[in-house]
């Protein structure tokens, strides 16, 4: 990164900063929370925190802002993002592309949130806008939309193949209808942005066809995962390209917004292009006519009017509508347990049947007939129960990890079981602000899937988190003892913790004050439990 873009990118961030400054103290104050000036995201994130506390729970904080869950859980977890890209700033730091784009998507969830509550009036404006630059973000929605086309293309260049694959992953009924929308033998062109969005972003898709051109550790690194950060990425552009379609004008941070997205999706596109490994040439794309330009934009508004609109998020993973969520555990023991008994119900019957036939054999005709009759009353139907992933759905929760996470955040126990029930895997590290709010139950509930928790190398970060909270005064509950005991006694970790111990050892007996004292007693503390 050059010196100048690298000016120019701390100065669009420290713009996105005093923005998030000033709309908190306004937000903040609406939740019945004073303060003379805004600070940094982590700043932001306490004070929220703080409110709900105050307020009673996430719901009541939602309630003041005008807010559904989904929405709630979407601002605080932008701004969780934020806070861990950027805990603090001061001005002239150096600034990442990342962090820019951190902070210009919590300034866009200012601007919903200030849409949604009317009573918030903070300004959100980075820049003048201009014509070119609008026409500018409609060439960019435009490339990336025929990006993902030519990708999918690119892996299966046969029409007929490509219809069995849709078949498969969608369903008939739906490929029938992209056939009808679009025009003739091309599906995808009767297909949504989201729908093809999916595709690309599909784990199994994504790792077979995709990642390899994806994959390169400069580009799409906002997440851990580049998969998860393009899933993000792809579902911030359905909704601008939806603003597009009918004609809205982007704000200057949607603009920015994008065009860091486009230049983290097209460039390593661009690179394989340039070595030889795609034909696809994203500079080709952006070198549209005035006319072309505008035949894509028609198109794009006449698909808009027979679909009502693509409205649904670009998720994790690809699910038919029809597709039965796998059975959990509990289901399948459910299944055994009524089977066997089932089997037993029969032997019975049978037992009973033969029973009644021996005695029937001795007795005249007449009250054999009223003994069968009995015998064949009709057995009581019963239905089964929806399971934890069809109440999920009937909730309107969206299957993803930002929902459980979202539900751990705000000690929703009820939830919380009804993912993990269903099969959804956690994370140690979504546990940090529940440890810290105290929300023991949704914790204990956690610990009775143990064997749910994916996350790798999860101990460094987890004792790091404890050892800093338990030096600001909070202290290591049996809770904490029970994670650190659960996932953290690997030999690698207990080997690593000694020697903090020895290390803080020494620094507590080279310069002998109460912080050094206090951190070697923090760091014997969590040996003790793990070793």
């Amino acid at each position: 990164m050059t010196s100048s873009t690298s000016h120019h990118i701390r100065g669009q961030f420290e713009q996105c900063i005093g923005i998030i400054r000033l709309a908190s103290v306004e937000i903040l104050l609406l939740l019945d929370l004073r303060v003379s000036e805004g600070k940094d995201p982590r700043w932001f994130l306490e004070q929220l925190d703080t409110a709900r506390l105050g307020l009673g729970g996430w719901g009541a904080v939602a309630k003041r802002l005008n807010l559904n869950d989904a929405e709630m859980s979407d601002f605080t977890l932008q701004l969780r993002l934020l806070q861990q890209r950027v805990p603090q700033y001061e001005s002239g730091q150096d600034v990442s592309e990342n962090q820019l784009i951190a902070a210009v998507r919590f300034v866009t969830s200012l601007e919903h949130l200030r849409l949604q509550q009317p009573l918030l009036s903070y300004n959100t404006d980075l820049a003048p806008g201009n014509e070119s630059q609008q026409l500018q973000a409609h060439k960019q929605v435009r490339a990336i939309e025929l990006i993902i086309r030519s990708l999918i293309m690119q892996a299966w260049p046969d029409q007929v193949r490509l219809n069995n694959h849709l078949k498969t992953l969608f369903n008939a009924d739906r490929v029938r209808r992209w056939l009808k929308l679009g025009e003739r033998n091309d599906v995808l062109s009767g297909m949504m942005f989201s729908e093809m969005a999916q595709m690309l972003v599909d784990k199994k898709e994504f790792s077979r066809y995709y990642s390899r051109l994806f994959n390169d550790g400069t580009n799409l690194t906002l997440l851990v995962e580049p998969r998860k950060t393009l899933q993000i990425f792809l579902d911030d552009i359905r909704q601008i390209r939806n603003a597009l379609t009918v004609q809205q004008t982007l704000t200057s941070a949607q603009l920015l917004m994008l065009d860091n997205y486009y230049g983290q999706i097209s460039r390593p596109i661009q690179r394989a292009f340039e070595e030889g490994r795609t034909r696809i040439n994203p500079t080709g794309l952006m070198a549209v006519d005035a006319s072309e330009l505008h035949s894509f934009w028609e198109n794009a508004q006449k698909m808009d009017r027979q679909t009502g609109g693509d409205l649904f998020e670009v998720r994790d993973s690809i699910e038919k509508p029809t597709q039965r969520a796998p059975r959990t555990p509990e289901q399948r023991d459910q299944l055994i347990s009524g089977t066997l008994w089932g089997a037993v119900g029969v032997m019975v019957l049978a037992i009973i049947a033969g029973g009644v036939w021996l005695v029937v054999s001795e007795m005249p005709s007449a009250p054999a007939a009223t003994v069968t009759a009995q015998v064949q009353a009709p057995l009581p139907e019963t239905r089964d129960k929806p399971s934890p992933r069809e109440k999920l759905t009937r909730m309107g929760v969206t299957w993803d990890e930002n929902s459980l996470r979202s539900a751990i955040d705000r000690n929703d126990t009820r939830m919380t079981l009804l993912f993990l029930q269903s099969g959804m895997d956690w994370k140690l590290s979504w546990t940090e602000q529940a440890m810290a709010s105290k929300n023991d139950e949704v914790l204990e509930v956690l610990m009775r899937y143990p064997q749910k928790m994916v996350e790798e190398k999860p101990c460094r970060r987890f004792i790091s988190t404890l050892s800093h909270a338990m030096s600001n005064g909070e202290p290591l509950t049996s809770v904490r003892k029970q994670f650190l005991a659960a996932f953290c006694t690997v030999p690698a970790v207990v080997k690593r913790q000694k020697r903090e111990v020895e290390q803080a050892t020494l620094r507590a007996q080279a310069q002998p004050d109460e912080i050094n004292k206090r951190w070697q007693s923090i760091q014997a503390d969590i040996y003790d439990v793990i070793r």
